[in-house]
């Protein structure tokens, strides 16, 4: 048995699982735009939601062995938990798409799945620019997080009340309520993301 432990690149399984994230997303706006054979591109989804699941764990492990990390323990602790829950929420708009038999998205929810593909092509970069303490670099990525999250907000108000104001069937309009919050609370969670980013820059810089 060695005497010092084999150090873990942290960085480089948050890479994985922001990678993981972002094919996610990818795959959301690509089924939405097309979602002929929605059952089959659901399941698709799903992978990647297990995968993510796995990375969360591989982090976790990996933290309750390692004495020295790269940045503080519970930074980690919660940089693991919010991606995986984003991705938990996007599985979940997706499988309750399934479940309420919605195989069309609505151009609301094609602009909302569209930031969230923004946002985790921002969030690839910034954990780059964490891992070389490019700390600047990394405030301005947490601000465009901020933006995205608010345009974001304004496309789920904006959908609420399209949805409300239209002579839609209430069963309609509750399941899409439903879909909508799930993907706002995804953005919200990738907002966390930038919060703890911005409180380890404050941390470290």
């Amino acid at each position: 048995m060695a005497l010092f432990p084999k150090k873990i690149d942290f960085f480089e399984i948050f890479d994985r699982a922001i990678d993981n994230l972002a094919k996610a997303t990818d795959h959301l706006v690509a089924m939405f735009k097309e979602p002929s054979d929605f059952d089959k591109k659901a399941k698709v989804m799903y992978e990647f939601e297990q995968e993510g699941d796995m990375l969360t764990h591989d982090i976790m492990k990996e933290l309750n062995k390692t004495f020295l990390t790269p940045i503080d323990r519970e930074d980690i602790h919660a940089l693991a938990s919010r991606i995986d829950d984003v991705l938990d929420l996007i599985w979940a708009a997706v499988d309750r798409m399934g479940v309420y038999r919605l195989d069309r998205p609505t151009p609301e929810a094609i602009s909302i799945a569209e930031d969230l593909q923004m946002t985790s092509v921002i969030l690839r970069k910034v954990i780059g620019e964490l891992r070389s303490k490019n700390y600047s670099h990394v405030q301005e990525h947490c601000i465009e997080i901020n933006r995205l999250e608010n345009r974001i907000d304004r496309l789920y108000r904006d959908a609420l009340g399209k949805l409300v104001n239209s002579p839609n069937d209430p069963v309609y309009i509750i399941k899409w309520t439903d879909i909508y919050q799930l993907l706002e609370d995804a953005s919200d969670r990738c907002e966390d993301i930038a919060n703890i980013l911005e409180s380890i820059v404050v941390k470290h810089a």
